[in-house]
């Protein structure tokens, strides 16, 4: 097969998990043999005030009116893509997109992010570039579905069904799992991140991922909450919001119960010696632990996907949905204190998981790709239509 074909992956950063996706994505086609990735934020690139202004809200929501998000993701879930008001979201960035493809040529577009602009694209400007779609959530939105992609990439057999209700075919669905680093398919050594992050290895860890917008709340109470069980050691991960991290060390200096870290690069360490993680329920999050057979615990999830997430994988078993200080505390110790309790999570955090998702998608493509004439007529159609008259 003639690797010598040019990628353009596109995604938006709300959230960090997107872009994660988008990396490994990248990686892999290096891996592959494929040199030629190219990443684009779209919206950050073709409306960079207006995306500024979104991603601040979208990041204030999860404080201040979750309510509202959530009542936009609801409303929107069975949108029709023929509606005009539908068409006119869906072009949003489009004349930013029309000078990345004449200026880079793309043989295959990979979207990461529920954005329907090269779908669109396709259909307005005649423009046939082989364009597929990775779902990065454990539900369906119809923010993902469009008839001008030619392939998706989902992460359960279940939302695999639910896009065949919608009408797309099974054969252009493919069951991958949502693509992670390779640290978190690779066994390594407990004994390593214990003294590398200077934990106890006598206590069960508890793993709690603040999150980078401080979504998970009241933190201070739940740290000292954990801080009076005995045999347990609370691992509190900040991320990048420096404020937060240092606020913790100030309370909890000097207590070894609470260990309290900034942004953790290998955090697929951390997660190979915790008992469990309280986290929030973004898709590459909950993958990442689910990689790791690691029972979830979900603090207030916020109204829309990650909602419907959680959902999700408490009804599969996987993940146990709280809502306050008291019911978190509860719930861990009883976790903890019943092995088989534990055990059965596990067991159906395991049957959740796919290995390899971001090779099967790579590899797939790639077999999927006539690159030695599609690559041709691209670059002829892509000149054809746009060339010196480009608008």
């Amino acid at each position: 097969m003639n690797r010598d074909i040019k990628v353009l992956i596109l995604f938006a950063s709300y959230g960090d998990g997107h872009i994660q996706v988008s990396r490994v994505l990248q990686k892999s086609f290096l891996d592959s043999g494929i040199s030629r990735v190219i990443l684009k934020d779209l919206f950050a690139e073709s409306h960079p005030f207006i995306n500024a202004l979104t991603r601040y809200l979208y990041i204030k929501s999860f404080s201040f009116a979750p309510f509202l998000y959530g009542w936009m993701y609801h409303r929107t879930k069975e949108m029709q893509h023929e509606t005009r008001i539908t068409q006119w979201f869906n072009s949003f960035g489009i004349r930013k997109l029309r000078y990345i493809i004449r200026e880079e040529q793309p043989d295959v577009v990979i979207n990461t992010f529920p954005m329907l602009v090269m779908p669109e694209l396709r259909k307005r400007d005649g423009v046939f570039i082989p364009t597929y779609t990775v779902v990065t959530d454990f539900v369906l939105h119809n923010r993902w579905i469009h008839p001008q992609i030619d392939k998706f990439y989902v992460p359960t057999d279940d939302v695999k069904r639910k896009m065949m209700m919608k009408g797309i075919p099974a054969d252009r669905i493919k069951v991958s799992g949502i693509p992670i680093r390779k640290g978190f398919e690779t066994g390594q050594s407990p004994s390593d991140a214990y003294q590398k992050y200077g934990l106890d290895p006598s206590r069960k860890q508890i793993l709690v991922m603040a999150g980078a917008y401080g979504v998970v709340q009241n933190l201070e109470k739940i740290c000292r909450s954990f801080s009076l069980i005995p045999d347990l050691q609370m691992i509190l991960v900040c991320g990048r919001n420096r404020s937060l991290q240092e606020e913790m060390e100030h309370h909890f200096a000097g207590n070894p119960c609470v260990r309290v870290l900034g942004f953790v690069e290998n955090i697929h360490e951390l997660m190979g010696v915790a008992s469990c993680i309280v986290t929030k329920a973004g898709g590459i999050t909950l993958s990442e632990a689910i990689a790791q057979s690691l029972p979830i615990i979900i603090f207030r999830p916020v109204p829309g996907q990650e909602m419907e997430n959680a959902r999700y994988l408490n009804k599969k078993g996987a993940a146990i949905i709280v809502n306050n200080t008291g019911e978190l505390v509860r719930e861990i110790g009883q976790l903890l204190d019943h092995k088989q309790h534990l055990n059965n999570m596990k067991e159906a955090v395991r049957a959740l998981y796919r290995q390899r998702a971001s090779s099967t998608i790579i590899e797939d493509i790639l077999d999927s790709l006539d690159t030695n004439n599609k690559s041709y007529i691209n670059k002829v159609a892509i000149r054809g239509i746009y060339g010196e008259h480009f608008q």
